[in-house]
């Protein structure tokens, strides 16, 4: 049978309060009866209950993670949003939480997102990705009583974790322009928060630097989709005059905008650059080593992580924010000094 804190008291010779408050690390309690209860605790092989402590405290210690990859189809594998839920993973565990992925289906039974978190009493919720912020069940998610953290998408009164995509393209436009190219093209994600900050960003240095870009120059292409970016390039590499430098919407996406310049019978960066946006590490082992811009995924997840509990186990001493990880701009071989 399991040992009980009545036992393991008796045991120490103290209270069950000293002891809990011993196990629990607090500071009234001295180091060296910390250590006396934590000694005895783990020679009579003493574990405490998940469930007596979430009864204590009104919690149960479980976060619901919103991932809907429906578009893309790369689940798990994703090569941006994978890392990002391994770090937050990673450090909602170190500070004792488990992790339920929330959907619309519990067994055979489907239900919206809200009524899964509740149906499996989530203390709060990171959405994640979703393929459409605007699904019903997702505002009625972000309307309800559970506190909320996202990453890269805002909603109002709600904490959101993003890199820094203004300064990240902003960094990467001029290093192409550094580079002496003025007719550079931009193949960019569809409408979305991301989307706009970056493709204004990509404008505005562009402008600064007095280089007009032709609407031809523009084309919208999906995230992660490298056989609609092999499309997009396509329409690219026909228009006259061919620009020398285009930029991805992203790494993955890079690898069909590749394929379509070899496919044209070019080389890169010989005879046009390229760069991407994310910084996937499996792209940095290729030669040429795509130019790019990293971002920290291991510090969003992370992030998104420690606000989540915070906004659970301190509610009134905690603000709604927008918190924004620096991007870092990778060189890489793709982009030729002209």
């Amino acid at each position: 049978m399991a040992v009980t804190i009545k036992e393991l008291s008796a045991a120490c010779g103290l209270s069950i309060s000293t002891v809990s408050k011993a196990l629990n690390g607090y500071p009234d309690v001295s180091a060296e009866t910390r250590e006396q209860v934590r000694s005895v605790a783990a020679k009579m092989g003493y574990r405490p209950s998940a469930i007596a402590r979430g009864l204590k405290l009104g919690r149960t210690y479980n976060l619901g993670v919103l991932y809907s990859d429906d578009l893309e189809g790369s689940g798990f594998m994703h090569s941006y949003f994978a890392p990002v839920l391994e770090s937050f993973k990673n450090e909602a565990e170190q500070r004792g939480y488990d992790i339920t992925f929330i959907t619309h289906h519990s067994g055979r039974n489907r239900m919206t997102y809200l009524e899964h978190c509740l149906y499996r009493n989530v203390d709060g919720v990171c959405i994640v990705c979703s393929h459409d912020y605007d699904d019903p069940e997702v505002l009625q998610l972000i309307g309800g009583p559970l506190p909320l953290v996202t990453i890269d998408h805002l909603f109002h009164n709600h904490t959101c974790i993003q890199s820094e995509n203004s300064q990240g393209m902003t960094d990467l436009t001029h290093h192409v322009l550094a580079a002496g190219h003025r007719r550079i093209a931009l193949v960019h994600g569809p409408a979305c928060s991301v989307t706009n900050i970056r493709l204004t960003s990509f404008l505005r240095a562009m402008e600064d630097a007095g280089v007009p870009v032709p609407d031809e120059y523009l084309i919208e292409s999906p995230y992660h989709d490298p056989s609609a970016t092999y499309t997009a390039v396509e329409k690219l590499l026909k228009v006259n005059p061919r620009p020398t430098c285009i930029i991805m919407p992203d790494d993955y996406a890079a690898l069909g905008g590749m394929q379509a310049i070899q496919a044209a019978g070019l080389t890169i960066p010989d005879d046009i650059s390229i760069a991407g946006f994310d910084g996937v590490r499996l792209l940095q082992m290729c030669r040429p080593k795509l130019t790019t811009v990293a971002q920290n995924t291991s510090r969003i997840g992370q992030e998104a992580a420690r606000q989540l509990v915070h906004l659970i186990e301190a509610p009134r001493t905690t603000l709604s924010q927008i918190i924004t990880i620096p991007c870092e701009l990778i060189e890489g071989e793709t982009v030729r000094r002209l």
